[in-house]
């Protein structure tokens, strides 16, 4: 059994139900750093349950750089409007704003990849692994690699959050649906600057 403060302290580090972390604390016997990765786990499963649910309400969000010459607008989807109005809800729109303007992504998701655009990009790859003498087995996995390269570097979900390398935009979502407990879709952005 989890003692209290040992409670009270992954409660207010991860902001976790109660009884899942006294349940992580359990399986973790006592170790902190391993019930949180406990909880981790059980965030992405409860999460993944939730992202068949339909998102009616959201707001659009903005930023505006302080030099006045690269801005954002950002329209963001949940459940429902009190999940809208939440200080979370609005803090995750705010670094997906501001992580926009710093990465520059060009889509939301592969998915939203025109298909003429892929068929450019990979045959592009193509062309440059063609007088290069290796297999076509090795071929077709550098192409892929090149492929997932500029999926991380375009799609918005793909890309590492510029706040903290070690996670990607759809793992901050993942965790704020886990958290906020309401499937999170973000539909779409504009970036605007002027060079």
């Amino acid at each position: 059994m989890a003692n209290i403060d040992q409670l009270k302290q992954l409660r207010e580090e991860t902001s976790a139900p109660i009884k899942d972390c006294a349940k992580a604390l359990d399986e973790a016997n006592g170790d902190i750093p391993k019930a949180k990765e406990i909880l981790r786990k059980l965030g992405k499963i409860l999460a993944e349950k939730k992202t068949e649910r339909e998102v009616k309400e959201g707001i659009i969000d903005s930023y505006l750089h302080s030099n006045k010459k690269v801005g954002v607008i950002l329209e963001i989807r949940c459940e429902s409007d009190f999940v809208t109005k939440s200080e979370d809800f609005q803090n995750l729109s705010h670094e997906i704003c501001l992580h926009i303007t710093a990465a520059n992504p060009l889509f939301v998701s592969e998915q939203d990849i025109p298909k003429e655009i892929q068929e450019k990009e990979k045959a592009m790859y193509t062309e440059q692994m063609a007088n290069s003498g290796k297999n076509k087995k090795i071929m077709d996995q550098i192409i892929e690699g090149k492929w997932i390269k500029y999926k991380q570097e375009t799609c918005l979900l793909e890309q590492n959050w510029v706040k903290d390398d070690t996670k990607k935009i759809k793992d901050l979502l993942t965790e704020s649906i886990a958290k906020l407990g309401e499937n999170i879709v973000i539909r779409g952005f504009k970036r605007l600057s002027i060079r």
